[in-house]
């Protein structure tokens, strides 16, 4: 896949200029369900400390923040480093394991989040693709057939955006086993990891390796894409590299931003993680009734909060999508744009209060 602008921003900019009177956004993972009320108590609370609080803070982020979260993960602190969002700390990440002159290849899933091969060739390296099975499950053997000396990365995403796939306790390790065989490192992706609808995920943390980073964000989880705090957990013989590029690359994330989601993590209660999870389940259960209604084939995820939709004679191209927009006012994800494999379907994601209405919509439309 090339390196060019996300077809997120050219569907959302389409659909906000669409002659179709109230387009119903199903394009972009921005959660609607609001954040627990610690993110805003955190912000009014920082608000009035004014002075040093508003300078600078450390590169690898504020250490209270680093502290909860190392205890959450049962990791040593030095360990993390608080980033500019989940997509930040996958370029440091993926950044580690390609300047350490171990290969030049990254290997990814077939359909893929798109940032992941565009971060590839920013970075200067090689696209590797593993197909995944009907039901987005990955095949650790598949893996191993394109692995090779040339292999720097091997990247996954679980739970899965676009699949839904929560990959399995044995997956995980064998994924770290095939980078530690090829001198690689394993970046897991776990952004979605409180959306998982099966009980049974599994964070690579479980695995001690050096040859594995994993990442994450307080995005979803909290509802703050906006705010931009992710983290990255990152074994002994890479923190010093990583916090460098990080420094060098972004210097830091935002203070405010920061205490906020430390405020939040320490006074949330777990029943703001199972309301979002059970909201979601509804909306999969309302999507999914009426795609049925309108004869499409659909993946039903294990986690995150994406469909991906194929209906009869309409691929998902760039084109058909607009028409989507156009005539029946719903507004996707083009499943070519997440790789060659998913050319036939539409992704649409599930946060929005309307999943019933824009269900209804697409039923009328392909019946």
């Amino acid at each position: 896949m090339e390196y060019q602008e996300p077809l997120f921003f050219q569907l959302m900019q389409y659909a906000s200029r669409s002659d179709h009177p109230d387009v119903i956004d199903m394009v972009s993972g921005n959660p609607d369900w609001g954040s627990p009320d610690g993110i805003g108590e955190g912000l009014h609370e920082y608000a009035d400390f004014g002075g040093e609080r508003f300078q600078y803070p450390p590169s690898e982020g504020l250490r209270d923040l680093r502290e909860e979260v190392a205890e959450r993960r049962n990791v040593p602190v030095e360990q993390v480093i608080i980033t500019n969002g989940g997509g930040m700390a996958n370029t440091l990440g993926m950044g580690r394991a390609l300047e350490r002159g171990s290969g030049d290849e990254v290997v990814m899933t077939d359909p893929v989040y798109p940032y992941y091969p565009g971060k590839t060739t920013m970075l200067g390296g090689e696209q590797r693709f593993v197909p995944v099975g009907a039901d987005g499950s990955l095949d650790p053997d598949d893996v191993r057939d394109v692995a090779s000396e040339d292999t720097a990365c091997i990247v996954v995403n679980t739970p899965n955006n676009p699949t839904g796939k929560v990959y399995s306790e044995e997956t995980l390790g064998e994924l770290v086993a095939i980078a530690e065989e090829y001198d690689a490192i394993l970046v897991s992706d776990e952004v979605y990891d409180h959306f998982d609808f099966t009980g049974e995920f599994t964070s690579a943390l479980e695995f001690d390796s050096e040859h594995r980073i994993v990442t994450n964000s307080f995005s979803k989880t909290f509802a703050i894409t906006g705010f931009r705090v992710g983290y990255a957990v990152v074994p002994d013989p890479h923190v010093d590299a990583v916090r460098a590029r990080n420094m060098l690359t972004n210097v830091a994330t935002t203070r405010p931003g920061q205490y906020a989601v430390l405020h939040a993590l320490q006074t949330t209660d777990p029943a703001y993680y199972e309301a979002n999870r059970e909201e979601l389940r509804e909306r999969v259960d309302t999507f999914t009734d009426a795609l049925d209604a309108a004869d499409a084939e659909y993946t039903r995820p294990e986690g995150a909060f994406y469909v991906m939709a194929k209906f009869p004679d309409f691929p998902g191209t760039l084109e058909n999508v607009y028409d989507l927009v156009d005539e029946a006012g719903v507004a996707g994800m083009p499943g070519n744009g997440f790789g060659d494999s998913a050319d036939e379907w539409v992704r649409f994601a599930l946060v929005t209060p309307r999943v019933e209405e824009a269900a209804d919509r697409l039923a009328d439309y392909f019946a």
